[in-house]
């Protein structure tokens, strides 16, 4: 009876192992989006996970219109020395490698497109405000070229079209990329480009060739963490801008109604978001303050009579501040003018001119408290006046002398206030 049980039980354990052992499976990662230290530690870790657990391949799905030079080396390097196979897709239909996407795609092992995809346009561009030389420039052009030749050598891809890519900002469809020999096929779909490889040997960092077998194997999917999601979003231009202005206004307000605390600690945390998003971007820190300076302009106004002078030079202040803060040749690494930047100016703008004119208002509002408060004030006679009594003004009870004679009861006014007691008259 326990041989009966055991038997069956060793087989499939053995069979599982061989089924391990061979790599049942396939790994996808899929990267939409700016370059940047977010996408690049969610591939390269996707990368560690596909060798620790032994997949059969790990495919990279990719739509990038390009990104940072640095996060782009990170994973060029770790595919380049991956233990398993990398094949980059672009994907779906209307994507592009731009820019770092051209390096990421020829230093895959199969390199392959959808139709209506594109690829090229992989200049380097100066990320920032700082002028170059343009010996340093040219510096930085040799280099990339040289860099991509490199990666499109070592991948047996179009050397000449790589660097015409980076010095001539070349661009091809994927019919004109198969062509050229920039990538290896065109496929439709992940099933059919899987379906296609099968059987295609590739040779990894360690010399090792390792025929691939993924004809119709399990895909699995690997999501980006939790923190890499959330370094992505604010790594993002226009959202790391609203999260300064959002926190420059909760620390504005928490200052100005000290206790309230939510505004403030909402304030401080997108403040440190922010901050910790210009780390990544070309953040020119004088338009930081030009912004910082617009609102102090602001508050300034409401303090100070300068009939609108302080919130002109305030909104001046930061609309400069704002088309300033990242200025860069790249079209995803700027703040979009119309979409971002002037709506947050124009609310900001309207704020403080309706909180400037709420304290206008309340500056020539007639006091109601105090002696200046009761003067005009309406009450009932609580005694006779003859022309001395007391009357009922807004709940109180007040010393009150009449020029004329006021019975108990009837409706009185206040037309003048000495020391402690009112002068009134009937109504």
């Amino acid at each position: 009876m326990l041989k009966k049980i055991l038997l069956p039980l060793i087989i499939v354990v053995a069979l599982s192992a061989i089924v391990s052992a061979q790599g049942g499976f396939i790994y996808l990662l899929k990267v939409d989006g700016i370059i940047n230290p977010a996408s690049a530690g969610y591939i390269v870790k996707g990368i560690d996970k596909a060798e620790q657990e032994g997949a059969s391949c790990l495919v990279i799905q990719m739509d990038t219109p390009g990104g940072l030079m640095e996060s782009m080396r990170s994973i060029v390097k770790r595919i380049l020395t991956a233990q398993v196979p990398i094949i980059v897709y672009v994907a779906p239909s209307g994507s592009r490698a731009g820019s770092a996407g051209v390096f990421i795609t020829l230093a895959a092992h199969i390199a392959a497109m959808a139709p209506g995809t594109n690829i090229g346009a992989a200049h380097p561009v100066q990320m920032g405000e700082k002028e170059i030389s343009k010996e340093m420039e040219a510096k930085i052009l040799n280099d990339t070229v040289a860099y991509i030749r490199t990666i499109a050598k070592q991948r047996g891809k179009n050397e000449e079209w790589a660097e015409k890519a980076v010095r001539e900002s070349v661009s091809a469809q994927e019919d004109e990329a198969l062509k050229l020999g920039v990538i290896d096929l065109v496929s439709p779909s992940l099933e059919d480009l899987l379906s296609r490889v099968d059987g295609r040997e590739v040779e990894i960092s360690s010399g090792k060739v390792i025929p691939l077998k993924v004809k119709g194997v399990e895909v699995k999917n690997i999501n980006m963490s939790f923190r890499d999601q959330l370094l992505s979003i604010i790594s993002n231009p226009s959202i790391a801008y609203i999260l300064l202005m959002l926190g420059f206004y909760g620390l504005l307000y928490e200052l100005a109604s000290p206790g309230a605390i939510f505004p403030g600690v909402i304030g401080g945390i997108c403040l440190i978001l922010a901050f910790f998003a210009f780390q990544m971007l070309p953040i020119n820190y004088a338009a930081v303050a030009l912004i910082l300076f617009g609102i102090i302009l602001f508050i300034a106004e409401i303090k100070i009579t300068s009939y609108g002078m302080l919130s002109v030079a305030g909104v001046i202040s930061l609309l400069l501040g704002s088309i300033m803060l990242i200025d860069s040749p790249a079209e995803f690494l700027r703040i979009s003018f119309i979409k971002v930047v002037l709506p947050v100016v124009l609310v900001s703008a309207a704020f403080f001119l309706f909180a400037l004119i709420m304290v206008v208002r309340a500056h020539r509002r007639r006091p109601t408290t105090g002696r200046e408060g009761l003067v005009g004030g309406k009450g009932v006679a609580k005694t006779d006046l003859k022309p001395e009594g007391v009357v009922e003004i807004r709940g109180e009870l007040w010393n009150a002398v009449a020029e004329e004679g006021i019975k108990a009861g009837e409706k009185i006014q206040v037309k003048e206030v000495e020391g402690m007691k009112v002068k009134v008259i009937k109504i």
